[in-house]
């Protein structure tokens, strides 16, 4: 079995070097074609409906829908699921040692409770993507990349895949062409970096996919900075709905909360969303969801120097917008979670349960469901 597995990581490992895309025929509602999705980055993972999961590939600046096969059948009702060492046994897998490997996201899917990852292989852009499934029962498979169901689009305006900037604030933007996904309602929601100069672009694309647009350029106020940004993009975001209407919550590097309507994101609109928490400077948001729980809705952030938040939503539909020097903290209230360290990752796994990615002292990685504080 084993050996199928690593077979077909070497297949995926050739996306876009020898693998052309033989797109045979429709197989789906969706309008998706069987073929094999030429992958260049595996980034950021949401789950649509029937089992379709986007892939972000900030490389190649664009969204593959894939179909998983992955649906709810008797008995796949979520579980707790828990694989320690999940980087060394990802990196036996990918052949190679813990050190290098990333885990660029994670996603459960809701109607199974299997938990999916996106894996690089190596850094810097001649890194191989791959996709893994693990299952409640720990079992650890790759999710089949060739001569699969799939569909694909592309950012029209997306940042050029070269270097730029000096020093410290030298960086290559194509990587931050799309930073977070989601699916909501028909459309994927795509937070990165435009190649324009007002940079930070939210878009709502249409699924089955046929074109996207230029998207929405958006605007914030930066409490701590003291200051309006449009180049800083999202860093991750959530669907969330405020007085009935949906939104986003989006979250900046250190660390401004955002909401956004998402009625407003029309292609080539410029528009400003109000900042509705300050969460305190140098630090960097890393993951986020929102769950409910004795009638009130809270949003869990991971943090990269703050731990996990648990920020309550009460009274963000009236709120204040933060437009003035901040600080410190601002707007909507938090209690860090101090039993949750080291986590880097995180997804609602259940009404009760997250799954995580914890990273202890000694460097390790672990996947664990944790009951939601």
């Amino acid at each position: 079995m084993m050996r199928r597995r690593i077979q077909g990581l070497m297949c995926l490992g050739l996306f876009g070097a020898i693998v052309s895309p033989a797109i045979a025929a429709d197989s789906s509602q969706f309008g998706l074609k069987t073929g094999t999705p030429e992958i260049k980055s595996a980034g950021a993972l949401a789950f649509g409906p029937e089992g379709i999961l986007f892939v972000a590939d900030p490389q190649s600046a664009a969204v593959f829908a894939i179909d998983t096969e992955d649906v709810k059948t008797p008995g796949s009702d979520s579980a707790a699921v828990n694989v320690e060492n999940i980087d060394q046994k990802l990196a036996a897998a990918l052949g190679t040692k813990a050190d290098n490997v990333m885990i660029n996201d994670m996603a459960a899917n809701p109607a199974t409770g299997n938990v999916f990852l996106s894996v690089s292989r190596g850094r810097g852009p001649q890194a191989m993507p791959a996709l893994f499934r693990v299952g409640p029962d720990g079992e650890i498979s790759d999710v089949a990349m060739k001569d699969v169901s799939f569909s694909q689009v592309k950012i029209p305006n997306a940042p050029a895949d070269k270097v730029v900037g000096q020093g410290r604030r030298r960086k290559n933007p194509r990587q931050e062409s799309i930073t977070d996904i989601a699916f909501l309602d028909g459309r994927v929601i795509i937070a990165g970096l435009s190649n324009e100069e007002f940079a930070s672009n939210l878009r709502a694309v249409y699924f089955p996919f046929a074109e996207a647009d230029s998207g929405t350029s958006v605007e914030i106020f930066h409490g701590a900075h003291g200051k309006f940004e449009t180049r800083s993009p999202v860093r991750t975001f959530v669907p969330f709905s405020i007085d009935g209407k949906p939104h986003l919550l989006a979250a900046y590097t250190c660390t401004p909360l955002v909401k956004f309507p998402i009625s407003d994101l029309k292609p080539g609109k410029k528009v400003r969303g109000e900042t509705v928490a300050e969460l305190g400077n140098r630090n960097r948001p890393l993951d986020m969801f929102v769950y409910e729980q004795s009638g009130q809705n809270y949003v869990l952030m991971a943090n990269s120097a703050r731990g996990v938040m648990k920020i309550k939503t009460a009274g963000v539909d009236d709120i204040d917008a933060i437009e003035e020097r901040i600080n410190g903290t601002a707007g909507l209230s938090y209690e860090t979670i101090e039993d949750w360290k080291g986590i880097v990752q995180l997804d609602r796994l259940n009404d009760t349960h997250a799954v995580v990615i914890q990273e202890t002292e000694d460097g390790k990685k672990h996947l664990k469901s944790m009951e939601l504080p």
